[in-house]
């Protein structure tokens, strides 16, 4: 008598990636482009410049006729295209 056979499972969806590359993706492009850039510090403070580099942590932010700042990432609350 032959083994039973079993019918085909239905296949599970594959668990999305931790990590997209969205984040590098955008800071590699303003980077590139000297895109001017305004950063919406949680204290409500508005920093305007140029997005050097970044990492994990922080930003290098270059500005015009004030000084440069490394501005840690948990203290941003949010950042858009300067558009003036």
């Amino acid at each position: 008598m032959p083994p039973p056979t079993r019918s085909a499972a239905p296949t599970k969806k594959p668990v999305p990636p931790d990590q997209t590359n969205a984040e590098n993706f955008y800071y590699m492009k303003q980077m590139q482009a000297k895109t001017p850039m305004c950063i919406v510090m949680k204290d409500g403070e508005i920093l305007k410049g140029v997005i050097e580099w970044y990492d994990k942590c922080a930003l290098k932010f270059n500005r015009e006729g004030a000084p440069n700042l490394m501005v840690y990432k948990h203290n941003i609350k949010y950042m858009y295209k300067d558009g003036e």
